[in-house]
């Protein structure tokens, strides 16, 4: 069969019967080409899209895209501040000086200067410990040691360099107790007396407290120290009875009165530490 001009000539046979062998061949090389046209149309659209894509990443990378010379442009790296450059903190590695020690200031004449008396010792009309109340009657300040014990305890403070005795009674109830504090230079001084120590100190009477513990009267006596200071007590009764082993208040009193005693001394040198801590620095 061939195509003419005016469409399909038929073949042999009847006129009015195709030719179905040869229609069928031009149907299918017919749909060949068009398949294959869809084909390829498909791959170059597919590469006109990748090429625009190109196009694009090409110029968003290099910048040369006029539209893009007005747009913010984020600083480099470079650019950015180093954190570097802020300070950093700094730190000693010396360690602040330890505290003063209150001990040290009454330990030596050396560093121990505060105001040293009877009123600064034994302030107030009255003392008090552990909710007992005594109080206080006649005081009493000398540099002459030995003059102001009994027996032994004279020579003692003396050969040991004694600087001065203070001394206060306290009372209550019909019990009376005195203090005696010997002050020396230095700590060694005032352990060596305290050891030594033998008689006592006397009693001080006066401010409404009538002599005791003298006469040969029987009276507790003890014997104690801190610091460069050494501090005695006696205690006994107003009336001038013996104390005995089972003298409870006796013994209370003159205990609390050595309680007191300790404690003012300890509070001298914490005073005096702490106002070398607060000190500035020279």
């Amino acid at each position: 069969m061939s195509f003419g001009q005016g469409g399909p000539s038929w073949g042999p046979g009847d006129s009015q019967t195709p030719d179905w062998a040869a229609l069928a061949d031009i149907s299918a090389a017919r749909n060949r080409r068009r398949k294959w046209l869809f084909i390829g149309g498909g791959v170059v659209a597919t590469a006109v899209v990748g090429a625009l894509v190109a196009a694009v990443v090409v110029a968003a990378g290099n910048g040369s895209d006029a539209s893009d010379k007005n747009a913010t442009q984020l600083p480099s790296p470079q650019a950015l501040p180093s954190e570097s450059s802020a300070p950093a903190p700094s730190f000693t590695t010396k360690a602040p000086p330890p505290p003063p020690d209150p001990k040290d200031f009454i330990s030596s004449s050396k560093k121990d200067k505060a105001p040293l008396n009877a009123g600064t010792l034994f302030p107030g009309a009255k003392l008090t410990v552990a909710n007992r109340s005594y109080a206080k009657h006649a005081t009493h300040h000398t540099t002459g040691c030995a003059s102001v014990t009994q027996g032994a305890l004279g020579s003692i403070l003396v050969n040991n360099g004694c600087r001065q005795v203070i001394r206060a009674t306290y009372s209550k109830a019909g019990v009376a107790a005195t203090v005696g504090v010997a002050v020396f230079d230095t700590e060694a001084q005032a352990q060596k007396a305290m050891k030594q120590s033998a008689g006592g100190i006397a009693s001080l009477s006066g401010a409404g407290v009538p002599t005791f513990c003298r006469n040969g009267s029987i009276c507790r006596r003890t014997a104690n120290s801190y610091g460069r200071y050494a501090y005695f007590t006696v205690a006994g009764f107003l009336s001038g009875k013996n104390v005995t082993n089972a003298s409870a208040d006796v013994f209370t009193a003159g205990d609390d009165v050595a309680e007191f005693t300790f404690r003012q001394i300890v509070a001298r040198g914490q005073a005096q530490a702490s106002a070398a801590a607060a000190a500035p620095a020279s």
